[in-house]
């Protein structure tokens, strides 16, 4: 692995990075303060979500979303379109050269444009902007996968343009990230790569569906976009993952990671525990149900080796009585817990990249 420095407004971070999705400005079920608090460095906004929530002015008097969550760690936002490409596809909109249109009700219809992402993840002010592109979708035929790449491009053009407009070349300036799309046709993903290389970006990101028909994680596809992107730029797993899949793109060389996984999976009572405190190899982690029975008279913390919140106070038989009582405090620490876990992989990661280089 190759160690890269990310920098942004209130400091440096080494890699790789991984950013939990924070949505709506709020990583669910815990507050900001909480996250900093498992050591995450980094969160995950929706540029659609907080453009329909929240409009432009409550941005500008804040001075963007940072300071209105009360964050100071280091912030990503997406450029909405996966959201709206679900809802055009599913036949609420519809996508067409100029953008994604769709309507949030009968009488108000929203227009997302590569250059309106651009504008208002820039009003967001943060760290690392993704621009829009062209989702293609699992089970693409050929054709439709050559069409996405074609808008894919297309929309990255427009999206740099605007961004240079806006942006003056200063030091601390955002970081701009390009999608790869193609599905799981190898010769489109890279067509699509090089032709984004040639745009030029700091970052260039897997985009699309990682997961094949049978299940299996993609990883050829995000080989074909490390291999034909600019070396010493960011490679950005768009979505991902799992712990396995993301100790295996490290490897690849993939620095930053974002996804719902930890919180959704803490959301359901599915925490993870590290069986042998062994990141090499693949079963890195196993995952722990706290609402069994057997808990019940376990005195025992859910990870031993864990330093969060919830494993240095709480015992399993605690949890699992907040889960059976439907207590909102069982979900906040099973939520940290597992943000503590996804801080720590990256904190093995992130040396063993130091240890590689020296």
């Amino acid at each position: 692995m190759v160690q890269k420095v990310f920098k942004y407004k209130h400091g440096e971070l080494a890699t790789p990075l991984f950013f939990p999705d924070a949505t709506k400005a709020v990583v669910r079920s815990v507050d900001s303060q909480d996250v900093i608090n498992t050591r995450t460095p980094g969160i995950l906004v929706n540029t659609l979500h907080l453009y329909l929530d929240l409009g432009k002015r409550v941005l500008k008097k804040f001075g963007g979303i940072g300071p209105l969550m009360g964050w100071t760690g280091a912030l990503i936002s997406d450029s909405g379109g996966f959201q709206v490409m679900s809802l055009a596809k599913k036949g609420s909109g519809k996508v067409t050269d100029e953008g994604v249109s769709f309507y949030l009700n009968k009488k108000r219809k929203v227009l997302l444009t590569p250059e309106k992402s651009i504008d208002y993840q820039l009003k967001l002010k943060t760290d690392l902007l993704v621009v829009l592109d062209d989702f293609t979708p699992p089970g693409a035929s050929y054709e439709e996968a050559k069409m996405t790449v074609t808008r894919t491009v297309a929309w990255a053009k427009r999206s740099k343009a605007e961004f240079d407009k806006q942006v003056s070349p200063k030091k601390d300036k955002p970081y701009l990230i390009g999608v790869v799309q193609g599905g799981y046709f190898a010769d489109l993903r890279k067509e699509c790569s090089l032709a984004l290389s040639e745009i030029g970006f700091d970052g260039y990101g897997y985009g699309g569906w990682p997961m094949k028909a049978n299940g299996s994680f993609d990883y050829e596809s995000a080989q074909i976009i490390a291999d034909n992107t600019p070396k010493g730029s960011w490679l950005y797993g768009l979505g991902i993952g799992k712990p396995d899949e993301v100790v295996s793109l490290a490897k690849m060389g993939y620095q930053i990671f974002d996804c719902v996984l930890p919180t959704r999976d803490a959301r359901h009572g599915r925490l993870y525990v590290t069986p042998d405190n062994d990141y090499n190899g693949y079963k890195i982690y196993k995952y722990y149900n706290p609402e069994k029975e057997k808990h019940f008279y376990d005195s025992r913390p859910v990870s031993p080796g864990c330093d969060c919140l919830l494993c240095q106070n709480y015992s399993r038989a605690y949890l699992r009585h907040l889960f059976k009582i439907k207590d909102l405090t069982a979900v906040r620490l099973a939520t940290i817990h597992n943000l503590r876990f996804y801080s720590r992989l990256m904190e093995k990661l992130q040396k063993e990249s130091f240890s590689a280089q020296a």
